[in-house]
């Protein structure tokens, strides 16, 4: 959990450094060590409670745990838990014969129900001897005592009831190869996607589960990711990824030493988030910009927690907050986005787009946001002021003329405060926001030099807001549509971007990618090639 990104109140961050795996150790404890993880389950089980507590007070900042929560949870785990129930039979098995012995975590269910509840001789055997000969490729066998770990396969179904034991208290089986599917594509996403949803007739342990949920959704993901990862792995010849020759390439470069060159994996541009997939993309809008010119309107909104959906369904299915929900909060998202683009096509708040680009990325504070590009016509020409005020106002309406939209305006559209007022602002660099707030005041709207658009904003002292104690007023307004504000009660900046000059830097934004550092690693005088690495992966590769 990363607590240094989030300054505001949002949903829970967190940051994965390298890849995410999952590995389990032996049943009993080395000489000396206290008990951990599944040994829990087996060692010393006179002495579990107070086990339990040493192992959680080593890294728990939240504060002493409830002996008597615990213990109430070990039961509840004991007598529903199909994988506990082996764990309990092998503590017996090694109170009594004290021989060594090992558990064989199954990936079959066998001829049970492919849906129901598994029972422990479906999921797990003690085994006492030698067991090569029923080891399978996908088994899990937990040894007896050994101070090595062994790395679970994220395809295995047991993965997730093995790490998140109150999310599924009865050891359900998750996702595997084996599921029967009417598809043929996306597999692992559709069933972890579908068992995220909300159902009356089912229990709702996993989407209460809060900060847990959290965890789960991100294991989730990069569950996924790795299995895309390997199907492109394993299906080069199908991608033709001969044509990126390795030694050709490296010839080409220079590169004659053997041991600089390693075998190489061609991600194609149906890869979500791959370098081809962003080129694919730059090039598909340059197309778009060299048919119909450049764009006229670059428009952002930003997801709302607080829309009335979001608070109906938690309302209606149980729920604290909106961020424990980042899956009805970007499902909501999703369904106004998709309502806003067919707004714009048929002229709803202004006329009917020509073409149109959007791109949904997220927040560091968690929350999604879509950047949209519209165009109106096949002509690059410089707009009215007339034309430019009747779309986009960076103005504060009048409280008495317009109530709810100087309420929307002042909830969702005023930046800061910043600058010389607030110099401990996140925006400020070198005492200077670098959002150019507060803007300066104008009486009507005009174009600057290099192409960007000054909204009128005349100074009326007797419109402002009061915010975080500090008194705003028009300088402070983001560009927007009141209409627009109105229907869909969230944060969205519109703005007006018929310039050459500023058509590179809006498709390069809207299509740049995650973050990335580079780093130049030196051994001696010799300089080793130039490598970027994506900042998620910074600390594990340096």
């Amino acid at each position: 959990m990363d607590y240094s990104v989030v300054h505001a109140p949002g949903p829970y961050t967190i940051r994965i450094l390298g890849q995410t795996h999952h590995k389990i150790g032996s049943l009993i404890p080395q000489q000396g060590r206290l008990p951990e993880y599944l040994q829990l389950y087996i060692f010393d089980t006179s002495n579990e409670v107070r086990n339990r507590l040493n192992a959680m007070e080593k890294t728990s900042v939240e504060g002493n745990l409830d002996e008597t929560t615990l213990w109430r949870l070990i039961e509840m785990i004991d007598e529903n838990n199909c994988l506990t129930k082996i764990f309990r039979r092998a503590r017996d098995h090694y109170e009594g014969v004290r021989t060594e012995f090992a558990i064989r975590l199954l990936p079959d269910k066998g001829k049970g129900k492919e849906y129901g509840l598994p029972s422990t001789s479906e999921v797990a055997g003690l085994i006492v001897g030698d067991m090569s000969s029923t080891i399978g490729v996908r088994d899990i066998v937990v040894r007896f005592q050994s101070d090595t770990l062994q790395q679970i396969r994220d395809d295995h179904p047991l993965y997730m009831s093995l790490q998140y034991p109150l999310l599924f208290p009865y050891g359900e089986y998750g996702f595997h190869p084996e599921i029967p599917l009417h598809l043929e594509t996306d597999t692992s996403r559709q069933y972890y996607a579908s068992q995220i949803q909300t159902r009356l007739n089912q229990g709702k342990t996993l989407i209460k589960g809060g900060r847990l949920l959290h965890q789960f959704v991100v294991d989730v993901y990069t569950a996924i990711e790795e299995d895309r990862l390997r199907w492109v792995r394993n299906n080069q010849d199908f991608l033709r990824a001969e044509l990126y020759s390795n030694v050709l390439d490296a010839v080409r470069k220079g590169d004659t030493d053997a041991k600089m060159i390693g075998q190489r994996f061609i991600l194609p541009p149906s890869f979500t988030g791959g370098p081809r997939y962003f080129v694919e993309k730059y090039h598909d809008a340059m197309a778009i910009c060299r048919e119909y010119g450049n764009p006229d309107l670059f428009i952002t909104i930003t997801a709302n927690p607080n829309w009335r959906e979001i608070k109906g369904h938690l309302l209606k299915y149980g729920g604290d907050s909106s961020n424990d929900r980042p899956d009805i909060e970007c499902r909501v998202f999703k369904m106004k986005l998709d309502q806003l683009l067919k707004d714009f096509k048929y002229g709803t708040f202004f006329k009917p787009y020509t073409a149109a680009l959007h791109r949904i990325e997220f927040q560091k504070r968690g929350l999604p946001h879509a950047h949209i590009l519209l165009w109106f016509g096949n002509s690059s020409r410089t707009p009215s002021e007339e034309e430019v005020d009747e779309i986009i106002s960076a103005e504060l309406p009048d409280k008495e003329e317009d109530p709810e939209a100087y309420n929307l305006v002042t909830k969702h559209m005023i930046y800061g405060p910043c600058g010389v007022i607030n110099r401990k602002s996140p925006c400020m660099e070198n005492n200077v926001c670098t959002k150019k707030y507060p803007r300066p005041y104008n009486d009507y709207t005009s174009i600057d030099k290099s192409g960007y658009v000054l909204y009128r904003r005349r100074m009326n002292k007797n419109v402002f807001v009061v915010k975080d104690g500090t008194v705003l007023n028009n300088n402070f307004v983001v560009p927007h549509n009141i209409k627009l504000l109105k229907k869909y009660e969230a944060h969205i900046n519109v703005e007006w971007c018929n310039r050459t000059s500023a058509v590179k830097y809006l498709f390069k934004y809207i299509t740049k990618g995650v973050d990335r550092a580079t780093a130049v690693i030196e051994k001696g005088i010799r300089q080793l090639p130039l490598t970027q690495w994506p900042l998620a992966n910074q600390k594990r590769e340096l």
